[in-house]
């Protein structure tokens, strides 16, 4: 049954610990059983990025800042995103998109996105 949490209720996962890529996570949605659209709130640390590059075929995706300052890399072009700060990425948009920690605090964000079984990824770097 879904009811009411808190966020520091959901401990923190940990991905790519101790690397340039080390990302935190709390998988808000699943709490109670798997939602059908995905909700985290993430953490990515001062340096760190959510690379590589990649796109959905059929998932769309939602980020907004809550603080913290990064990059955002989507395709050949670049934005600063800070507390505030929303983007959308449209299913099918085949401009890569991936995010870089340039401040001195974490970058915390909410990140929402559908969850379709057939959506394929696409990393256009050739890495995953």
């Amino acid at each position: 049954m879904k009811i009411p949490i808190h966020q520091s209720d959901v401990p923190f996962e940990v991905w790519y610990e101790g690397t340039d890529r080390e990302i935190r996570g709390k998988p808000l949605c699943d709490i109670g059983g798997k939602a059908k659209v995905g909700v985290g709130l993430m953490e990515l640390p001062p340096g760190s990025n959510t690379k590589p590059g990649h796109w959905h075929s059929k998932e769309e995706e939602h980020l907004y800042v809550l603080s913290g300052q990064a990059i955002l890399h989507l395709g050949a072009e670049r934005f600063s995103l800070r507390p505030g700060s929303y983007v959308c990425f449209p299913a099918g948009q085949a401009e890569p998109h991936h995010l870089v920690n340039t401040g001195a605090k974490p970058f915390s964000y909410i990140i929402i996105g559908e969850r379709i079984n057939d959506d394929e990824v696409t990393y256009p770097d050739g890495e995953t």
